[in-house]
């Protein structure tokens, strides 16, 4: 294949990643601002082009071919490095400027972050922020997002990350509710309560406490029930102030009606375990040439969460 090809087909190598990676002409189209027809086309001639089928279509669904896998591979290794030298020519501006783009829990983003943006634009007038409060599982690379923020003690591979604090869920309930029922002192009494859930999963209904030594540990897992299930933390949160009942809640949000004492922790002695407990990582894709609006978001949210904002 001539060497005026492989340019003219970079483009249809583009709309073939975002094919893949949407798993749908419409929605490529629609994020691409094109008709599906014209990426329909392009696939075609993508195809035609190579000489191979690289997907396989059904009414339904668009699932690779063989081929088509080692393709795509290749072709997002094009993408990358396209996105490798727009970043290294960013790196070399001498104002960090544009849109970074961050997501994180809701929590977090909600309650972490969003109070460091406010600061942030301030302070970088020539940086836009687009925060996308997400509990899914978000890819860097397809949803492209600069920064994410991940509750997880194994951070994924071949991303560039630093942890930046440690999330502790507790168990707490406001006085005027701990006032009329009995104060647990074993996991295993919350049974007899009314005990504010998650509710995203019937896993969400059985709480795990953990104390003691690495040596000598002891673990209880109990199932709690009540009349109100929320996931979202701050409803949660409101919940218990209200005297609901007894709810679980990040540290970093009942830490404030801790100290008012308008919350009282309930098991102290407990750890309370939980899928969305442990280190929180700031990851970013890994090249060699960081943009310097990413830097410059990073550091800055980074002493922040670390100095308590």
């Amino acid at each position: 294949m001539a060497t005026s090809k492989h340019i003219e087909l970079l483009q249809e190598m583009s709309i073939f990643v975002s094919v893949v990676n949407t798993g749908s002409f419409s929605e490529s189209a629609r994020q691409l601002g094109v008709s599906p027809s014209s990426v329909s086309r392009a696939i075609k001639q993508l195809e035609q082009q190579l000489g191979v089928c690289l997907l396989q279509r059904t009414t339904r669904s668009l699932r690779l071919s063989e081929t088509g896998r080692a393709v795509y591979e290749r072709c997002t290794q094009l993408e990358q490095a396209a996105k490798d030298v727009i970043s290294l020519c960013e790196s070399h501006h001498q104002t960090a400027q544009g849109t970074v783009k961050i997501a994180a829990p809701k929590a977090v983003a909600h309650t972490l972050i969003h109070p460091s943006v406010m600061a942030f634009l301030g302070e970088f007038p020539n940086i836009d922020v687009h925060l996308v409060l997400d509990d899914n599982a978000l890819d860097l690379i397809r949803d492209e997002i600069d920064i994410l923020f991940k509750i997880t003690n194994e951070p994924p591979q071949g991303l560039i990350g630093r942890s930046v604090m440690t999330i502790e869920h507790i168990v707490a309930a406001s006085p005027k509710y701990l006032a009329t029922h009995s104060i647990p002192t074993h996991p295993k009494e919350l049974i007899q309560h009314s005990c504010i859930a998650l509710g995203e999963t019937d896993a969400d209904a059985k709480w795990r406490f953990r104390k003691g030594t690495q040596k000598h540990t002891q673990k209880h897992t109990t199932p709690v029930n009540g009349r109100y299930k929320a996931n979202h933390t701050r409803v949660r949160l409101d919940a218990a102030l209200q005297g609901l009942g007894i709810t679980s809640l990040p540290m970093f949000v009942a830490k404030d009606a801790l100290a008012s004492g308008e919350l009282i922790q309930v098991l102290p002695e407990w750890q309370f375990e939980t899928n969305y407990s442990g280190e929180l990582w700031m990851l970013y894709p890994a090249t060699r040439h960081i943009p310097a609006k990413v830097s410059v978001f990073a550091d800055f949210i980074v002493q922040r969460l670390t100095k308590g904002c």
